[in-house]
């Protein structure tokens, strides 16, 4: 790669008209994980709401909860195929009729099983989301830029969970602290769902004026519209017949990887596949997503009444910002292995602590409290649980799989690795409400142990790939 100071002056006179193109056109784009973070963490602050209009128990709850985690494996699976074939731009405008409908639908469900539904149809937009937003950074930012350009994907996602849980609490409170009080003719928690449409249409407007991938062009055969959308975000300057013979190269040497290129004779697939997947299942077995999920019913459950539980879902998602950023900071500087063994330390011991702090729980029903001592170790240990999360893991873990696979089977390989991570999210999330309701403590105990043995996990099977080429991963 040349470096700027190598570049020709033309070339470097026209960078920062050129960057500021580039980065709202990647800042549309990752509106999707926008929504993709809003709308798989508003259902937070509905819970309580949608358990007490329906009348369901923790079986019905976890159901709901979790639906739209069915929807998001089967759109993150069709939208690779569905890019292909339609562009990108179509996909994610698609993606945005998804998320409108499915958010306008939740707000007016009439039955429990009605909603569970429109949470599917909103899980398949997730799923969209999270694969179409980065294909399209990476094929339009310029290569020098392209590192920062992606971080907005995972900026978005961390932003969307935290604006969620803040209309929230904004809602209820105007509701009079109460999810299901009377705001214009609805319940609180039905608008909770129905905001979504706002980002949603700001989405499809967004991505209407943005220009497709020059490779999709490309591959279409497309190559006048290709010239001008390479013109416009690397500069009037570049060799764009160059820059279309190399993408054409690219595209005919791409090897579309078969489950079979997985497979292994003695350990049933690769080596290196069992890593990724153990991987994206640990990341999910911690319990990260009964806080993003369920955090707003777990301080109800424990007596903090609904305004409060809502707000300090809230404080949660910030310092899941702030964690997230040191992990950019960081994880090109100190490695993603040493990152992940101490946000599995930290894990361990908050989870530890809230395991210990809810076990001094008394009552039963609605008048369950915890000491005051409890009562503060379990506030500080699990915002320090997504803390450590935030700084490791959950950025971490989406470098590593993008990276440790051989380019031969990284498509395939990345494909099955991000399938297990939906399963086991799922598997976590449909079980809590019924492991809470069983025993509290125990249930943060078994997350504490999961995130113990990610320790021996990562020390035994994760390889550094900090400074290491894409094409030379083995």
């Amino acid at each position: 790669m040349v470096s700027v100071t190598q570049q020709p002056a033309a070339e470097r006179a026209q960078a920062p008209e050129r960057l500021g193109f580039v980065v709202f056109i990647a800042a549309a784009a990752a509106l999707g994980g926008f929504l993709f973070g809003y709308d798989s963490s508003v259902i937070n602050g509905a819970v309580s709401g949608i358990q007490d209009r329906f009348g369901i128990g923790d079986g019905a709850t976890g159901l709901i909860v979790s639906s739209a985690l069915l929807g998001s494996a089967v759109g993150a699976a069709l939208a690779g195929r569905f890019a292909d074939r339609y562009g990108r731009i179509r996909v994610m405008k698609a993606a945005a009729v998804l998320f409108a409908v499915s958010a306008v639908g939740s707000m007016l469900p009439f039955a429990a099983w009605d909603l569970a539904c429109w949470r599917v149809l909103g899980g398949a937009a997730i799923g969209i989301a999270s694969v179409i937003a980065p294909t399209y950074i990476a094929e339009v930012a310029p290569t020098r830029y392209r590192g920062r350009l992606a971080s907005f994907q995972q900026a978005a996602i961390v932003l969307g969970i935290a604006i969620s849980q803040l209309v929230n609490w904004v809602l209820a409170d105007a509701a009079g602290g109460d999810t299901r009080g009377a705001l214009l003719g609805l319940e609180a928690w039905q608008w909770m769902l129905g905001v979504c449409v706002v980002p949603a249409v700001l989405y499809f407007v967004l991505a209407a004026r943005i220009p497709e991938s020059p490779r999709f062009l490309i591959s279409a055969g497309r190559l006048d519209e290709a010239r001008t959308v390479l013109h416009a975000v690397e500069g009037a300057g570049i060799d764009s017949e160059a820059r279309i013979a190399e993408i054409r190269a690219l595209i005919a040497s791409d090897h579309r990887p078969r489950f079979r290129d997985l497979l292994d004779g003695r350990l049933g697939l690769l080596p290196i596949v069992w890593v990724g997947i153990g991987l994206s299942v640990f990341q999910q077995l911690v319990g990260i997503n009964v806080i993003f999920y369920y955090s707003s019913i777990l301080w109800q459950s424990v007596g903090i009444d609904q305004s409060n539980s809502l707000l300090i879902s809230f404080v949660g998602s910030v310092i899941n910002i702030v964690g997230t950023v040191i992990a950019v900071l960081l994880v090109d500087r100190v490695g993603r292995k040493p990152l992940a063994l101490v946000g599995s330390a930290g894990m361990a011991v908050s989870l530890g602590a809230a395991a210990w702090a809810f076990s001094s729980a008394t009552g039963t029903g609605d008048n369950v409290v915890l000491p005051d001592l409890q009562g503060t170790v379990a506030l500080i240990a699990a915002n320090l649980f997504v803390l450590f999360f935030a700084l490791s893991w959950g950025v971490v873990v989406w470098v590593m799989l993008g990276e440790m696979f051989p380019n031969r089977i990284r498509a395939a390989a990345l494909s099955v690795a991000a399938s297990a991570q939906w399963v086991a999210n799922w598997a976590i999330t449909v079980s809590f409400p019924a492991m809470s309701r069983w025993n509290l403590s125990a249930t943060y105990a078994i997350y504490a142990a999961f995130a113990l043995g990610s320790i021996l996990f990562v020390a035994r099977f994760m390889k550094e790939t900090k400074g290491i080429r894409l094409e030379d991963m083995g």
